[in-house]
């Protein structure tokens, strides 16, 4: 039996979630992949998957055996990129995640630019909201807005950006004025479900947090669709700066109580920790930073 490749095997099956799906992902006959876990089972005297019609479930064994064997994998896949060269020429394939419109906007130029100057890199660029995890997920860079939470990843800060509120000129001529956050009482509000709380908005005055009760018109799960409906003159929304700029910059949105705006939240490179870094991921780091930071001037 050869365990590497019931170990890759095995680890297909955790993560697609069924022998068949894992059968589909490798290409591999279902006999083939259900036979290769059991003679994994058969060699450790030990089961390693609880089997239902529909899913299957790591047992204790399974979970220890599957993060140890995670791990051994890693280290070959490491071991086989350094004796293929990977450690002394930029090359290979990498796998980078940045949310939905800041991607678009700015880190998908860079990916771009940074591709042409490296022809012998491929790279997968995921864009979505969803905070994913880069050790699970088998993704080497992310670009995270935010403050980043204790963790083993090696963050590279970028700069800042701003949680701003907007609306357009037809609404705020249409409506009471607003000077201060507790002026939105009276104004109808488009929440965006993936920035905050649909049912206030917090604000600083005099250094101190003020939570603002709002009345949430709309509640969307995408930024482009707040902005899209505040453009509209629907009401007023709240969104990370650069998510308004192109709106703001057509003189389809107005920004609004700048003097109460919280601390702009800070924007990272960040990639986990796992002692020398490939000089593939090294060269899109060295090339990104510089040209994200000025974006975000």
């Amino acid at each position: 039996m050869d365990r590497l490749e019931a170990m890759t095997v095995l680890l297909a099956v955790v993560e697609q979630g069924s022998l068949s799906a894992a059968s589909r992902h490798l290409r591999s006959p279902l006999a083939t992949v259900s036979r290769k876990v059991s003679e994994l089972e058969a060699h450790l005297g030990s089961r390693l998957l609880q089997r239902t019609n529909r899913k299957i479930a790591l047992t204790e064994a399974g979970r220890s055996y599957v993060e140890a064997a995670r791990e051994i994998l890693d280290r070959v896949e490491e071991a086989e990129r350094a004796a293929a060269g990977e450690y002394s020429a930029p090359k290979g394939e990498l796998t980078m995640t940045a949310p939905i419109v800041f991607g678009r906007l700015h880190v998908l130029p860079v990916v771009v630019d940074f591709l042409k100057a490296y022809p012998d890199i491929n790279l997968r660029l995921m864009l979505g909201d969803r905070l994913a995890n880069l050790v699970e997920d088998h993704i080497d860079l992310a670009l995270r807005i935010g403050n980043l939470a204790d963790s083993n990843l090696i963050a590279t800060r970028l700069g800042a950006i701003r949680r701003r509120v907007y609306a357009s000129p037809d609404y705020l001529a249409r409506q009471a004025a607003i000077r201060r956050p507790s002026d939105l009482s009276v104004h109808d509000c488009i929440t965006f479900e993936g920035m905050a709380s649909t049912h206030s908005w917090t604000f600083i005055d005099n250094k101190r947090e003020l939570p603002v009760p709002i009345r949430s018109r709309l509640a969307v799960n995408t930024a482009e669709a707040a902005v899209d409906a505040a453009v509209s003159g629907l009401g007023i929304t709240r969104v990370l700066s650069y998510q308004a700029a192109h709106a703001e910059a057509a003189g389809q949105l107005v920004p609004l109580l700048t003097d109460f705006e919280p601390q702009p939240a800070p924007v990272h490179l960040v990639y986990p920790s796992q002692g020398l870094v490939p000089l593939k991921l090294r060269a899109l780091i060295d090339f990104a930073t510089p040209r994200l930071r000025a974006a975000l001037k």
